[in-house]
């Protein structure tokens, strides 16, 4: 039986839509909730945003949130399907 979850996905120029992050085993990191997931992105966004502020980043690029996020399910070896049935799993 497969598990319900959420996925921030970033869309590539070569692969098109893939997982934003991965985690130590490679696989795809998923969010029990979107609530989760959306903090995850607000995370990223403030320090993007803190990058800013010490001149470390240009505004535009700090402004920018290319990430999104969708339900998945998560399958028994960590893979993940996505609505359209495409399977993300380990990453080299």
């Amino acid at each position: 039986m497969n598990e319900q979850a959420f996925c921030i996905f970033s869309d590539t120029v070569c692969e098109g839509r893939t997982p934003a992050w991965h985690d130590k085993k490679g696989l795809p990191v998923v969010y029990l909730t979107l609530e989760a997931a959306q903090r995850e992105i607000a995370d990223d966004v403030m320090e993007h945003l803190c990058q800013f502020l010490a001149g470390e980043r240009d505004f535009e690029d700090a402004m920018a949130i290319e990430d999104y996020i969708l339900p998945v399910d998560v399958l028994p070896d960590g893979s993940i399907l996505d609505g359209d049935g495409n399977c993300f799993g380990k990453k080299d």
